[in-house]
């Protein structure tokens, strides 16, 4: 199924977005610290989506998200809700935020360690998980199938010998925050959805340092490793263009 055609201002309005959540990304990045609360940094993030201009997603009727960014820690992967647990020294936190910006919407995530050097097997993780990401980005080469991006980001991720979440899926973004094609994070080359130019889609690998299964937590949102290990998720929303690709979500 393909996704609703984009006029140009939507696309437009899209990049301006785009740039709207890096900005806010990169921002968050500079504002955590060990002792600060998740629930700070919801604050903060939704302060920001505010002033420069967007709105926040997430709590939104259509979502009905309880709040403005989700932030999962250590062994959860997506959609946790923010707490009042404050961050220590070498926790991985993942964040993940849509926001709109003239009724278009964008999505992206990153992953980090908390006051400290990365190093050893979070390290590993991240980097591994990251590169990923960029490896089902270059897979697309003006036109692509979905399946070329997911075998681009499982060969990286069975390189590094990491957990691949396959039960969680990229997904196309634009008008809506989730709309099709699905973009799982393995797949087979010239197999799935055929992407053209126009279309935009959020690429978002999902790894773990132990094994794949995972479950939903009591609060009805957070997704964590079922064995209880380390996560991480990287994201960004691209346009496919003529020549290639273009991330929307990138400074």
């Amino acid at each position: 199924m393909q996704a609703r055609v984009k006029t140009v201002d939507e696309i437009n309005a899209m990049r301006e977005g785009g740039k709207i959540l890096a900005t806010i990304l990169d921002g968050i990045k500079k504002q955590v610290k060990v002792g600060m609360s998740e629930i700070e940094i919801d604050a903060w993030v939704e302060n920001e989506i505010k002033a420069l201009g967007a709105t926040v997603t997430y709590k939104t009727p259509e979502v009905n998200f309880p709040n403005a960014i989700c932030i999962s820690t250590n062994s959860e992967i997506v959609h946790g809700i923010p707490t009042s647990y404050k961050f220590e020294k070498g926790d991985i936190v993942s964040f993940d935020l849509v926001i709109t910006y003239k009724n278009m919407k964008t999505d992206s995530a990153f992953s980090m360690v908390v006051g400290e050097e990365l190093k050893g097997a979070k390290k590993h993780l991240l980097n591994y998980t990251e590169r990923s990401l960029y490896a089902g980005i270059d897979a697309i080469k003006g036109t692509a199938r979905t399946g070329d991006i997911g075998y681009a980001i499982e060969k990286v991720l069975n390189d590094g010998k990491l957990g691949i979440i396959r039960e969680l899926v990229g997904h196309g973004v634009g008008h809506e925050m989730q709309q099709a094609p699905e973009v799982p994070n393995y797949g087979k080359r010239g197999t799935g959805v055929l992407l053209v130019p126009g279309d935009t889609i959020a690429i978002e690998p999902m790894a773990t340092l132990g094994g794949e299964a995972i479950k939903t937590e009591n609060d009805g949102w957070t997704i964590s490793t079922r064995d209880g290990s380390l996560a991480a998720h990287f994201e960004h929303t691209v346009l496919i263009t003529d020549e290639g690709v273009e991330i929307l979500t990138k400074l």
